[in-house]
């Protein structure tokens, strides 16, 4: 038992029966080291007369040994693995109300071989017989908790196994051998041979067996927890994957209207500011038809004015393009596109914004190039809507074939995992739109941010 207990305590359990188990797998090697030890001096009396103090000390420290695990598996059972301090108070109390009993009973006997026999009896009253009581005990309130985990046939074995350590420690540790110990004057080996008809060591013996095998049973329970463990896994794997396909189409959605919306900004763009300007130009032209030949003068100021027109109208264009797909990101490239935006936002919004960059000739693909474009531009519209920050800085940086772009604000922060978190009543699709983005080319992003400390955004591509 003590060997199958000590095989399995390597496995990694949630239960608290699982995590004690490894005193009772001591206690079962020790105790059944000293009945061999035993054995093998009754086999060979010779040894004893030649090395008896010796022999009788060790005997009774691995006696002891055994049954202190008992009560150390017994109270952590009892009172729980994160309750240290009580256990050490109680196995304080246990060892020291032992070995001071140990003293007297020494002081009291004369001769060694009466100094031995009052020691293993005092040992068996005074560990045995706790020790085993505190095993039930402890057994029995894990049995409960395995019935409400519904694994009743595991938590009847361990009702089985306490019931015999119960006996096994009262009843077989109670009956010692004869001596001038009380109350083993009374009960010893002799009155149970009288009183039963056999040996007390087959009494021990058949407990011993009974325990051996039901908490052998009961180590099946593992099992079924390693079972249990890796259904909560599926379980939790498909959930996650409901919640990213969630995420993944609300995201869809969320880009369908923010579409949308770009195409109505457009629109709108267009018909107020570029369409006005066509539409002035057509008249200015029609009107510029009419008076070239009967007014010239008015005519050329009329000209003036519809090149005045033609001119703010291709700015607007030019805007828009702009707006679209900045010509910076093809033309001159990232650094240069990060510039001309943050220019263009501190001029807007009035917001001090400082561009860095540490390495030279910084590439990426177009399709990360666009990447980290956009999430800059979606962390620099956070700052100037959320954050009500007084600066920002921009950092582009390459360390060898690692390229790493920061925006990082001295705002009011956010909670970053609240504000990823779909549950909310307004998720930040803003901040999911650039991880989803950065998903797409391979990148690494992450969010640093707590109320009151301002933010950091930091996106990295490893180029092969």
């Amino acid at each position: 038992m003590g060997l199958a207990i000590l095989l399995e305590t390597g496995r990694s359990s949630q239960y608290e029966f699982g995590q004690a188990l490894k005193p009772l797998g001591i206690f079962g090697l020790v105790h059944g080291i000293h009945e061999w030890y035993e054995m093998f001096f009754i086999i060979y009396p010779e040894l004893l007369l030649v090395w008896s103090p010796w022999i009788t000390a060790t005997r009774i420290v691995l006696l002891a040994v055994s049954f202190f695990m008992l009560v150390v598996f017994g109270s952590r059972l009892i009172i729980g693995p994160e309750r240290l301090k009580p256990r050490l108070i109680m196995m304080s109390i246990v060892i020291m109300l032992w070995l001071f009993g140990l003293i007297w009973v020494n002081f009291q006997e004369t001769t060694l071989p009466e100094r031995a026999l009052s020691s293993d009896v005092y040992t068996r009253y005074a560990l045995a017989i706790p020790g085993a009581a505190l095993t039930a005990w402890g057994l029995w309130i894990q049995r409960q908790k395995f019935g409400q985990r519904s694994m009743q046939t595991y938590g009847r074995d361990l009702a089985f196994a306490a019931v015999a350590f119960l006996l096994y420690g009262i009843i077989g540790q109670l009956f010692a051998a004869p001596s001038e110990l009380f109350p083993s004057t009374i009960l010893n080996f002799n009155s149970f041979m009288r009183w039963f008809g056999f040996p007390v060591q087959v009494f021990r013996g058949a407990m011993a067996v009974l325990i051996a095998i039901f908490m052998i049973r009961s180590l099946r329970s593992f099992e079924v927890e390693n079972q249990q463990q890796l259904e909560e896994l599926r379980e939790a794997q498909l959930a996650e994957r409901r919640r990213l396909s969630e995420i993944r189409a609300e995201l869809l959605r969320h880009t369908v209207r923010a579409q949308e919306s770009e195409r109505q900004r457009i629109a709108r763009e267009l018909h107020d500011q570029t369409g006005q300007h066509l539409t002035a130009l057509g008249m200015g032209l029609r009107a510029l038809e009419d008076n070239i030949t009967t007014n010239p003068q008015k005519a050329i100021q009329q000209a003036h004015q519809l090149e005045k027109f033609a001119t703010d109208g291709i700015q607007d264009l030019q805007h828009v393009i702009t707006g679209l797909r900045p010509p910076q990101l093809d033309e001159l490239g990232l650094l240069a596109a990060l510039r001309w935006m943050a220019n263009d936002f501190s001029q807007q919004y009035h917001l001090p914004i400082e561009v860095t960059n540490l390495g030279n000739g910084i590439e990426l693909p177009d399709d990360a190039r666009i990447v980290f474009f956009r999430i800059a531009q979606e962390a620099l519209l956070n700052v100037v809507r959320h954050a009500n920050a007084s600066s920002a800085r921009i950092h582009l940086e390459k360390l060898g074939p690692k390229i790493t772009l920061s925006i990082e604000d001295d705002g009011e922060g956010f909670n970053a995992d609240i504000a990823l978190h779909t549950d909310q009543k307004y998720p930040s699709w803003g901040l999911l739109g650039m991880v989803e983005r950065s998903v797409l080319v391979g990148a690494d992003l992450e969010i640093d941010s707590s109320p009151g400390n301002g933010t950091r955004i930091t996106v990295s591509l490893e180029r092969e």
